[in-house]
């Protein structure tokens, strides 16, 4: 019954709800978050240590790290984390607009261009499989990536404590 439902939509494939959803659970980078949590902070953590390799330089150039090594440390650390909240911002930007698309009755889509949008109304039986997949299959993932940036905060909120007591 769906397939006649979805055989009917004149959304082209691509930009297709469904298919944009299924898009990012297929995308090398945006899968990230639907790994188990070893993998999932096994990556996020090769992220924050290849970003050293940028940051650690920089912090040597205003801390020297024989002299003030706790802040050299600090520092790098900070700044290995701003491009990890770039990544994290950028999964849940990715994620966040397929959820959108997924919860909205009607859907804009594109037919040849630009110029010549058009809007489509979900049929009921692809509104509530779109409304299922964002609670069961979306939510999730985005509760994670809030969860993650709340422990970013705690970590910098450590870090400045830390600071200031040096």
């Amino acid at each position: 019954m769906v397939e006649s439902s979805v055989s009917i939509c004149p959304v082209p494939e691509e930009q297709q709800p469904i298919n944009e959803y299924q898009e990012l659970q297929d995308s090398w980078f945006f899968r990230w978050v639907t790994l188990d949590l070893t993998s999932y902070i096994t990556k996020l953590l090769c992220v924050w240590g290849l970003s050293w390799f940028v940051w650690a330089p920089v912090a040597a150039a205003s801390f020297a790290p024989k002299k003030y090594l706790v802040q050299f440390i600090l520092c790098a650390s900070a700044g290995a984390g701003v491009f990890l909240v770039l990544t994290l911002l950028r999964l849940y930007l990715g994620w966040s607009y397929v959820r959108n698309r997924l919860l909205k009755e009607t859907i804009f889509y594109e037919e040849s261009g630009w110029y010549d949008g058009q809007n489509w109304t979900k049929t009921p039986e692809i509104f509530t499989r779109d409304r299922l997949i964002v609670s069961y299959q979306i939510q999730p993932i985005l509760q994670r990536l809030k969860r993650t940036f709340v422990i970013l905060v705690l970590l910098v909120v450590g870090g400045g404590l830390i600071w200031n007591f040096l």
